[in-house]
């Protein structure tokens, strides 16, 4: 039995978290958002439904990083990227060697916060094309059936060990549909790629994801984005796992038939005045364009239009 540390109980980490927990597995959840933790305490749990169907609470052990005093085997960090470095901060009085991260973290700059607590022998990390939605406070909504959608992990090394093999079993007998890739940077790109097109344009207007890419012209924005994207890597060195064609596929096979009726994550943040994480997702495109020669423009007005999203949320919320 493996011991894992979930540190961010948001809708993600509480799927993953609750799915190992159901196969026998030891874990615990650590969170720093205050109405989280406490409903979840007064509950004796958290309340689960599948699609919105039965019902039901799953009790979990839950504590405030500075209340935290177990030893796992590894962590899964399932943070928000504005909000990793400090969960990291207030929860390293608990890391120790040895000790595995994983993370399944949206957008690309956390790997580097990681590295500061965590070698890079014992980070894994991944994507989860899997919908979650946490429909408040201590109580959380897995979207799709059990083995739906795709998740793929990755070593930082790029040389799976014994231990990444024995994550992968255990995965997939929670049902997440896990694979190995040895390509680290490439992996990563894949959930940053799909993000950077649905995520962006269904949050701005409100849309299901069926709901936006049914539209007439999401197929000249896929192309765009995608293309762009592309060129980014190309001046940059960087190979991802799929070609151009395969992650434009990807965008329409998620979206069309296994998430039709999800609203993204982004979303779910502009509707609650959080700030989304848009900068590391569409901005990273931009800026590593940048650093590369390459000026992707069509990135860099996205990010921009989003943030103007967030802030008109604001102002409506505010009335």
């Amino acid at each position: 039995m493996m011991h894992y540390t979930v540190l961010g109980s948001g809708a993600m980490g509480l799927r993953f978290g609750v799915l190992l927990q159901e196969t026998g597995q030891q874990v615990d959840f650590v969170d720093d958002w205050d109405p989280q933790v406490e409903a979840i305490k007064k509950q004796g749990g958290v309340y689960v439904t599948r699609d919105g169907q039965n019902r039901h609470l799953v009790n979990i052990n839950i504590s405030y990083p500075e209340d935290y005093t177990g030893k796992p085997d590894a962590y899964i960090i399932m943070c928000k990227q504005m909000g990793l470095q400090e969960m990291l901060t207030r929860c390293a009085h608990f890391f120790q060697e040895g000790q595995y991260a994983i993370t399944l973290m949206n957008g690309m700059g956390h790997i580097e916060k990681i590295n500061q607590y965590f070698d890079p022998k014992y980070v894994i990390a991944g994507t989860a094309m899997i919908g979650t939605v946490l429909t408040k406070p201590g109580e959380v909504d897995f979207i799709g059936k059990k083995h739906a959608g795709s998740l793929h992990l990755v070593n930082q090394t790029e040389k799976p060990d014994d231990f990444t093999h024995k994550v992968i079993d255990e995965w997939d007998a929670a049902g997440t549909n896990p694979g190995l890739t040895t390509n680290f940077i490439g992996t990563l790109l894949t959930k940053v790629i799909y993000n950077s097109v649905v995520n962006t344009l269904s949050s701005m207007f409100r849309l299901r994801q069926g709901q936006f890419i049914s539209a007439d012209v999401a197929p000249t924005l896929v192309d765009k984005l995608v293309k762009e994207a592309y060129e980014v890597f190309d001046a940059a060195g960087i190979k991802p796992i799929q070609t151009k064609e395969e992650a434009t596929e990807l965008i329409y096979h998620e979206t069309r038939d296994l998430t039709p009726n999800h609203y993204s994550s982004m979303f779910q943040d502009i509707r609650k005045n959080r700030p989304t994480e848009v900068d590391y997702i569409n901005g990273y495109l931009y800026d590593l364009g940048q650093k590369n020669g390459y000026n992707a423009v069509t990135h860099d007005f996205l990010r921009d239009v989003v943030h103007l999203a967030e802030h008109a949320n604001n102002i409506l919320n505010a009335k």
